[in-house]
Parts: structure tokens; sequence; C-alpha cells
């Protein structure tokens, strides 16, 4: 089920009942099942905007993050990781807060508040030093971060993007500690908007301190530190920032089309719709022609699918619109994996990697295959902007989103996205794991720009990826020892390939050639890119 056909963005259909729809929402939060009648908006197949706000996790999810405020540097990495928009940024100046605390009579509530807020070097410091220099600055405003209980599933993504800060930590959920997050929650929500002044437009991090940017309001059905959902988030906050309300999604059948519509809730304040598993990109074409007809050359469309629909079955109907040179921007939740039905292999997989259709056995270790790389076969195509990201990268994610926003013609922005489950990780993890996955050379970041000049070497960068004109990233260990993160110890911290890894840890053959295969890809963009590979100059001399 989706919303409502996107030409009607800018109107309420005349037969909506907000009453009906919230006693809706009320009669599933309180355990009503199938029995409720039905609505004109489930009659046609849609599910309002936003009411994934509605949906209360807060007596499933066991843990909830803890907040020390002294440890906090207002970095925001936890506010741009998490999957679920259950934790939230805010910046006040002195009087807002002594305003909004009127409205706690209760001096213990109080208290429990003014624990919440901190004065970083961000935003006091910084702020008061410019205003005694004079001039319309503000000065320092107290910083906090709240999280709300209702959304939040307990999964601590947050708590790894925090990091050595050390600014959260998971603690069990208890009836005595419960009600005072709501506290919390009602003071974020009774405060007035961050300030634009404390907002600067050049720490794109910080985007997420406008209300604004919640274009995915959490209440999704995704699993707890779903990698996609955090994707998700950044790339609407970006699109919302650039052109306001003036967008919509078309999305392919996957786990972003499950999540987001379990009904009643739906977690996008954007328009979307669901067509089929391998058309999405064909509706967009669609969308994007009557649009123009109606004279909305400045709405944006995305496309969104998973790398199962957009390099497989949909990969024809993905060509064929890049190749369009129409306004498109396409959005792929690259897991490697079909994790909607049950982590089937995709052209996307990895060699050696265990999955369905291609399990590890004795004679069969895993996927022979070599991995399809979409965003090499994008930048093939005539003028077609085209990123290689990930969403912790937080100033590489919002630049590529920016630019393929900016850009007048079709862009194809592929992300890798964990997928707990299927990658056999750890729920927290994912933040983590597409860090080492850029840094071990398995998803190298990149960016092509079809007017940046008139080569591939002029229109392609590699910033972003570490040593980049190594093979591999060296580490250092506390000793002095130097060793490379190569694509076999990314290996390591994943399940889907520990059966490659025998009792004293020594990798298969097959995983050492799926190894080759994504050095010879990073050898592939450092050649497009011309960038010259010290490494393989001095393989090169050996040999000769």
């Amino acid at each position: 089920m989706t919303q409502r056909a996107l030409i009607y963005t800018e109107a309420t259909p005349s037969w909506y009942d907000a009453t009906r729809a919230r006693e809706i929402m009320d009669a599933y939060n309180s355990g009503a099942g199938s029995g409720q009648p039905a609505d004109p908006f489930v009659a046609c197949s849609v599910v309002p905007a936003g009411t994934g706000s509605y949906r209360d996790f807060s007596y499933i999810a066991p843990d909830l993050p803890e907040y020390t405020a002294d440890n906090c540097v207002a970095c925001m990495e936890c506010v741009q990781n998490c999957p679920d928009s259950a934790i939230w940024g805010k910046v006040l100046p002195p009087e807002t807060v002594e305003k909004t605390l009127k409205g706690f009579p209760d001096a213990n509530d109080q208290a429990k508040v003014k624990s919440q807020l901190v004065q970083t070097t961000k935003f006091w410091k910084t702020y008061d030093k410019k205003k005694s220099k004079g001039g319309d600055a503000p000065g320092g405003a107290w910083f906090g971060i709240f999280v709300d209980p209702t959304k939040c599933k307990g999964c601590g993504e947050c708590v790894t993007a925090c990091g050595s800060h050390n600014a959260l930590s998971m603690i069990k959920k208890t009836p005595v500690n419960l009600p005072d997050y709501f506290t919390l929650w009602d003071f974020y929500k009774q405060a007035p908007t961050t300030p634009e002044a404390y907002i600067n437009p050049k720490l794109k991090v910080d985007i997420m301190l406008r209300d604004a940017a919640n274009q995915y309001v959490g209440g999704a059905g995704s699993c707890m530190g779903c990698g996609e959902t955090s994707v998700l988030r950044q790339f609407l906050a970006m699109t919302h920032a650039k052109v306001g309300n003036k967008y919509g999604i078309v999305a392919n059948t996957g786990c972003n089309t499950v999540y987001g519509s379990t009904y009643p809730y739906n977690p996008y304040r954007a328009p979307w719709v669901n067509s089929l598993f391998e058309n999405a990109a064909t509706v967009a074409m669609g969308i994007r022609s009557h649009w123009d007809q109606l004279g909305r050359q400045d709405h944006q469309i995305w496309v969104i699918g998973g790398d199962g629909s957009m390099l497989d079955i949909g990969f024809q109907a993905l060509s064929r619109m890049l190749t369009s040179g129409m306004n498109i921007k396409v959005l792929v939740l690259d897991t490697q994996v079909y994790s909607n039905t049950g982590g089937q292999a995709s052209t996307a997989t990895f060699i050696g990697q265990d999955a369905k259709m291609s399990v590890h056995g004795t004679h069969v270790q895993g996927k022979w295959e070599a991995r399809k790389e979409i965003a090499n076969i994008a930048v093939m195509h005539p003028r077609v902007f085209v990123a290689q990201t990930v969403g912790p990268m937080i100033s590489h994610f919002y630049k590529s989103i920016e630019q393929a926003l900016e850009f007048n013609g079709p862009a194809l922005i592929n992300v890798y996205t964990t997928c707990q489950p299927e990658h056999q990780v750890a729920d927290d993890k994912s933040c983590e794991r597409a860090t080492l996955a850029v840094e071990s050379r398995a998803f190298p970041v990149f960016i092509h720009d079809p007017d940046a000049g008139p080569t591939l070497a002029s229109r392609i960068s590699l910033q972003g990826n570490p040593s980049i004109r190594r093979d591999w990233n060296i580490r250092k260990s506390a000793s002095g020892e130097e060793k490379p993160f190569d694509f076999i110890e990314f290996a390591r911290g994943e399940g889907r390939f520990q059966k490659h890894f025998n009792a004293l840890g020594e990798p298969s053959e097959v995983l050492k050639a799926s190894q080759k295969d994504r050095l010879a890809n990073w050898r592939l963009l450092q050649e497009l890119a011309g960038i010259q590979n010290d490494d393989w100059n001095l393989e090169i001399e050996k040999n000769a």
C-alpha cells in the first residue's frame, strides 16, 4: 500500500477524515487486530503520510540510550546514524530554556532536563566569542540530545556512532526510568526549534537540527539497526533542504516498501508510490513527463530500490531511464543480497558470500560469480551523474546527494547499506561496517560528474577513500606493526564469510579470489580517475 498518486502532493483529499485516521492509529497502538473497519485510505490502497509518527515501540524495545551530556561535543553523529528517527539534537539559548521549563513545574523534571543540556565549544564558547566581538551574532546556547522512547528500538547504533566521545551508552528500560524519557521528550517537543543562527550551512551534519529534516518520521517495521533506513533519513533530509516539499518517490518492491507501508504506518512525509519489483525507473519516467507537462520542472523525482531490483530484474528499465537524459534521481540501497525475500544472492553479491541460492557447501563455497558494479556501469551511460557512497561518511554522502539534485539530468547514487541479518553482524554495527567496507576496498567511494571535464580522469574523484595511491590502507598497531586492512580482514567481521576461515583463521582460496576481485575493481577505479598506484608500479618493476 502506498500514498496517493504523486500529482496530488499539494492537495488534501476532500474525503480525508483526520479524526477517523487518528482513531485507526490509536486502535492499532492499543492492540487492535485486522478486525478494524476499512477506511477510505485503505480502500484506495493508500497509507496517509507520516502516520508512522503515531507508532509506539516503547513497550517493545528492551534497551534505551542514556545520554551523558558532559561528554557530548555536539558532533550529531548519533542523530545522523539513527535508523528510526528516534534521537534528535536541539540548540537553545538560555532564555528559551528557562521559558520552556516553566511548563514543567515539578523540580525533579526541571533537574532532569537541565542534566540533558551541555555547554559545548561548538554552540556555547564559539558563539560567546563571536558575540563578544560585536555584531549581530547570538550568544552561547545550550545543546542537548533527546530520545523519543516511542520510536527507539534499542539497537544501539547511536552508541557505536558516538564512538570515543562516550556520550551515549545503552541501559535497560525499566518502569522507573521510562517516564523520565517521556518527560525529556516532552521538553524537546515543547521547546522552540533550533534558531537558524546556530545552523552553519557549511556543516552538513547540522542539517538534522531543523525540524523539517525529519522527512522520515520513524515507526517503520524495519529491523533493529537497519542500515537502509539511516540512509533514507539522510537523503530525504538533504532533498528537503534543497527543494522543500517539491519532490516525490517511486519505490521498487523490496524491504523499503515493506517496512515503509506496514498498515497503518507510513514513515514518509513525502509522497511515494510503489509499482512492481522491476519497473520503478519507467514509472518515474512517466511521472517526470507528466510533471514537466504541468510546468513542474522544479520538482524532483527519486527512484529507490535495492541491488536486486536495480541490478537484476530491473536493470533494463534502469539503463533505459539513465539513457533517456530525463531529470530523474536514483538511490540504490546496495546490501549485496535480496534481503526482503530471505537473503538470496543477487548480482551485487561478493564472490564467496554465503547466501540463499548460493549456499556455502562442500563443493560450492558460496557465490562464485563476480559482483556487478552498478556505479561503474552507470558511468558508461551518456551524461549521468554517478556517486558511490556510504551514509556514515556524512560529508561525502551529503555532497553526493546535493550535487545529484543540482545536476540537470539523470543521476544514480549507489549506497552500501548493511543488512544485519543477512550479513550476520550485530544490530549496532551498520555504520561501522559501512565505513570498513570503504576502507577495505569492498566498496570504494567515488563521484563522477559528467560536466567536470572532457576526460574520465577529470570527471571521477576518489576523494574520501583512504590511501588513495595504494592497493590497501595500512593500519599501524599500538606496537607500531603495520598491516594492510584488506578485503579478507573485512570479511572476518561478517558471518556471511565465516565458513571461509579454518580453525587457524586462514582464508580459503575462494575468499582469496574474492579479494583479488576487489583489488581489481579498485585498480580499475584508480586507472579511470587517473590516480597512479604506487604499489602496482612496484609490483610491475619486480616482475620486469
